[in-house]
């Protein structure tokens, strides 16, 4: 099999179609149709962050079995340090100034523990990927309890990204984190189209429009979980 024959065959044993790989690994479109036999170190990167149970071994040089003895439920464990029935943890914190560094800088684990750690208490142990953001801007405040305020620090967990391409989000739990090419967003979720890649963004502010995102242009969703706000005057 070639390089080629290889990503199509794990393609297909992941019950995706191309489109929806391109999405979650953030290739792009086609990208798959004039590779060679080798893969550049960003994009080898980008396959092992989008699905790390699959074997690079076997992607690039037919060694071992094509899927890894890993279960994808279980990729990501947080230690949490336990307190009385709840869990303190110590997650990276990406403030306003960082934002555009993390964009970048994201998949890069040496980047990421540059990044200074916030702790949260939560009532569960934790397990998956955890980021804390501070909110920049005014969109997600439409003066309500449910208001998001600049400044505030709220604890985020990563949704896999072959679930947000597969099956719909829970939009109506949760409100969301979006990693987009352009900037860090922190949005309610009012429609996801799975067959057309698209999510609907909505912004409690009145004075923001809602807005289609293109799954194509999302590095990471969020869920958001909990919320720090400083104290103010």
């Amino acid at each position: 099999m070639t390089l080629k024959e290889r990503m199509f065959y794990l393609i297909e044993k992941e019950g995706l179609n191309p489109n929806q790989f391109y999405t979650i690994s953030g290739l792009g479109n086609g990208y798959l149709n004039n590779v060679g036999e080798s893969f550049r170190k960003p994009t080898i990167e980008k396959i092992k962050k989008s699905f790390p149970h699959w074997n690079m071994d076997w992607i690039l040089y037919e060694k071992g079995e094509p899927i890894s003895n890993i279960s994808k439920e279980n990729i990501e464990i947080l230690e949490a340090i336990p307190l009385n029935q709840n869990y303190i943890i110590n997650v990276p914190l990406v403030n306003q100034y960082a934002q555009a560094g993390y964009l970048c800088g994201f998949q890069d684990a040496a980047y990421i523990a540059t990044l200074p750690t916030i702790p949260f208490i939560i009532d569960h142990e934790a397990k998956g990927n955890y980021v804390a953001f501070e909110v920049r801007g005014d969109s997600m405040n439409d003066g309500t309890e449910e208001s998001y305020l600049e400044g505030d620090r709220l604890l985020c967990r990563e949704i896999a990204p072959y679930l947000w391409a597969e099956s719909k989000l829970h939009i109506r739990k949760w409100d969301f984190v979006i990693v987009h090419e352009d900037g860090i967003l922190v949005k309610r979720i009012i429609d996801h189209n799975v067959e057309n890649h698209t999510i609907t963004i909505h912004s409690l502010n009145d004075m923001y429009p809602d807005r289609v995102i293109d799954l194509a242009e999302v590095r990471q969703i969020f869920n958001v979980i909990e919320l720090q706000r400083p104290r103010r005057r």
